[in-house]
């Protein structure tokens, strides 16, 4: 009796736990962001053709689950790289409160080094805003930037 008392406990805790795991790896956490930033830095430095073209299309590891890296020209602020806003402007991209994100990402870029950008942003598949952490630098003419729901 005892014996089945005990696997029954250690069944409900392994399921316990594996709910908790599931939930907690739904999104992506900062460190997440940042290391994807850091592998597109890499990948952009390499070859930025190739690099831009992996993040719209979400390969070679550039989507994950709520992280993908995107990206923009810094001269005029167009997305060239993004799932869903190539060819749109950064620049004139606010958040859901009226914050201009996308000009503040656009002046905060600098080379080398990683910048943090605080913004409202709805989750994927919810309307309602919650909030959002980028991390944004410059990489040549490209200012590249992996965002995470806090």
């Amino acid at each position: 009796m005892l014996r089945k008392s005990l696997m029954a406990a250690t069944c409900m805790l392994t399921f316990a736990a594996s709910a908790v795991t599931s939930q907690a790896g739904e999104f992506g956490s900062a460190d997440e962001a940042k290391a994807m930033l850091g592998k597109a830095v890499t990948a952009v430095k390499a070859d930025k053709a190739k690099a831009l073209a992996a993040f719209i299309a979400g390969t070679d590891g550039f989507k994950d689950r709520d992280l993908y890296p995107f990206c923009a020209n810094v001269s005029d602020g167009i997305f060239t790289a993004h799932p869903k806003l190539v060819g749109k402007s950064l620049k004139e991209l606010k958040d859901k409160e009226g914050k201009a994100l996308g000009e503040t990402m656009l002046s905060s870029a600098k080379e080398g080094e990683v910048s943090e950008v605080d913004y409202k942003w709805p989750r994927p598949g919810s309307d309602a805003p919650v909030q959002k952490v980028s991390f944004v630098t410059r990489i040549g003419d490209q200012v590249c930037a992996v965002g995470y729901y806090k």
